[in-house]
């Protein structure tokens, strides 16, 4: 179960501490699209989150999208935060994670990835190695195929909420 279990839990990605994760050698920062970055009704990103990633760059910090979503989807957000992307990424697979570890010469601790589903962005990154960060989804709109993967991590949040480990809206860096 500890797999499912986030390093970092934190409001949106607007308030998570990045400075503590370049202190901590974090050099390249994953970020799931749909409901992490943009609802899924977005069709490019706006204003607030391209200040945030210019904002990363200028601290050195490499943001990634990696979205199981297909090409058609992502790049507009690719194109409007000037970032690299990987799409159709088969999360919590391994194989892209891999591929953009060794694409970019970078080890699994200075990988930090951030999403808003504990079944593919915290366990796929978990199981990594990287550092998990979970913020709560933007919009309560889903993908059909999402909403099953809602259901089973409320059980998992219960589980976790039972044994005082995590609680939903107790934030933690």
């Amino acid at each position: 179960m500890s797999l499912f279990l986030p390093d970092v839990y934190q409001k949106s990605i607007f308030s998570i501490n990045y400075e503590s994760l370049k202190n901590a050698g974090i050099k390249i920062i994953l970020f799931d699209l749909d409901n992490t970055i943009v609802p899924i009704s977005a069709t490019e990103p706006n204003k607030r989150t391209k200040d945030l990633f210019d904002g990363l760059k200028k601290m050195g910090l490499k943001p990634i999208i990696v979205s199981n979503s297909g090409q058609k989807r992502v790049t507009p957000f690719k194109e409007g935060l000037f970032v690299d992307a990987a799409c159709n990424s088969r999360k919590p697979l391994k194989r892209k994670y891999k591929k953009i570890l060794n694409i970019y010469d970078v080890k699994p601790n200075e990988v930090a990835a951030v999403g808003d589903q504990i079944l593919t962005d915290i366990y796929g990154a978990n199981r990594m190695g990287f550092t998990s960060i979970l913020v709560n989804q933007i919009s309560t709109k889903d993908f059909p195929w999402t909403k099953l993967n809602r259901y089973i991590e409320n059980k998992i949040l219960n589980h976790y909420a039972k044994r005082g480990v995590f609680k939903k809206g107790e934030y933690y860096e």
